[in-house]
């Protein structure tokens, strides 16, 4: 499993990360030549080698037509949520990425609104609504779909403590709106005065953070940081480790003897939409002789909470036994097989010396079906294209 840690001890903002992310890649240039196609107006990403009480990072700069952000703070003052999704859509990005940056801002909406009792809708995003805040969040969210990490792991989050100028004047730290985005979240003040967590930071490590914890076991692939603009009298920079993992799982298991087949199925197809990896039967005899079925469901750990919940709706159960177990997976790719009669998924698989390879079954027989033959001369036919 790829796995990403995010290391906020010494705080954590939107260009930090993106500086960070950057360094993750090998082929940098091409990652920042990315960044600058994705069609936000005027806008140039350069990244420099910085360093912050002799540790070595990247600073990422953003300018807008010639202005360096610290010049433009206030640019695009008074943007609204909806504002900000039409700049969104009109960006180059994968869909999945643009569904990502209206998450962030809609978090950063939310704790604005109720920290000013104002609908959402309504709220003014002062420099959050800037092009250049947009880069920050668009950038982290680009950087971590093309990254591909299964699990992403933050350190708890340093605030710093005293007092913050912003739009609004003078306001303590963390500023109320990141106070909320923080909440659920665990958090240090550190020992610095200062603002060390804004906003976006706040809101990029909650959208995408499934757990807070030290970091996980990994073999370690790349490590990045990002160095912010601030001195503190102390380092300012975020840190992440990437790496790969053993795949480990949840096994949840249940023994009924009382539930008729439609309410078994009923619930093995709820547990696999909420995002079970495997959801399976067993025949087993219980106590008393009487014939039962053990149901067994495999989940990431992140999981476990909810599915826990849904085996206690859907079925009679009063009691779940919980196993934790290794997995060995292939890795598994997907490619597209033209026919006559349409296309194919043609899923493969390779690792430990082997390799495999299948048609997806529903293409088979929507192809059997069209061409009115057999399934298995379909199989033939895809194989031989």
């Amino acid at each position: 499993m790829k796995e990403l840690y995010i290391d906020c001890t010494n705080g954590v903002a939107g260009d930090m990360l993106s500086a960070a992310l950057l360094e993750l890649f090998e082929d940098r240039a091409a990652m920042l030549a990315r960044l600058n196609a994705i069609g936000i107006p005027g806008l140039v990403y350069t990244a420099e080698r910085a360093e912050s009480y002799s540790i070595a990072g990247t600073h990422m700069n953003v300018s807008i037509f010639g202005r360096q952000e610290d010049e433009h703070e206030h640019h695009c003052h008074g943007a609204h949520l909806k504002d900000i999704r039409h700049s969104i859509d009109a960006l180059s990005l994968p869909e999945s990425v643009k569904s990502d940056v209206k998450a962030v801002y809609r978090l950063i909406a939310e704790a604005e609104s109720a920290v000013h009792g104002t609908d959402m809708e309504h709220i003014h995003f002062h420099e959050l609504g800037t092009l250049d805040a947009l880069a920050d969040i668009s950038a982290v969210c680009l950087m971590l779909h093309e990254l591909g990490a299964e699990h992403i792991v933050s350190s708890p989050v340093c605030t710093g403590y005293g007092e913050v100028r912003c739009a609004h004047g003078l306001l303590p730290v963390p500023a109320p709106a990141t106070a909320l985005l923080l909440k659920g979240i665990p958090c240090t003040a550190g020992e610095c005065r200062g603002e060390r967590c804004t906003p976006t930071g706040a809101a990029l490590i909650k959208h995408f953070a499934s757990a807070f914890s030290p970091c996980p076991d990994m073999t370690v692939k790349a490590i990045g940081t990002g160095i912010g603009k601030k001195d503190f009298g102390r380092l300012n920079a975020v840190r992440l480790t990437f790496g790969e993992s053993e795949e480990t799982a949840i096994e949840l298991c249940c023994n009924v003897d009382d539930m008729s087949p439609e309410a078994v199925g009923y619930a093995m197809e709820a547990l696999l939409d909420a995002g079970a990896a495997d959801v399976f039967c067993t025949p087993i005899v219980m106590k008393k002789s009487r014939p039962g079925l053990l149901l067994s469901v495999i989940c990431r750990e992140d999981k476990r909470d909810e599915l826990l919940a849904l085996i206690f709706k859907h079925t009679s159960t009063i009691g779940i036994r919980e196993s934790l177990c290794r997995r060995y997976l292939l890795k598994r790719r997907e490619e597209l097989v033209t026919t006559p009669y349409g296309p194919v998924r043609l899923k493969k698989s390779e690792g430990y010396g082997c390799e495999k390879e299948k048609a997806e079954f529903e293409d088979l027989a929507r192809l059997a079906r069209e061409a009115d033959i057999s399934l298995e001369q379909a199989r033939r036919l895809v194989k031989g294209m």
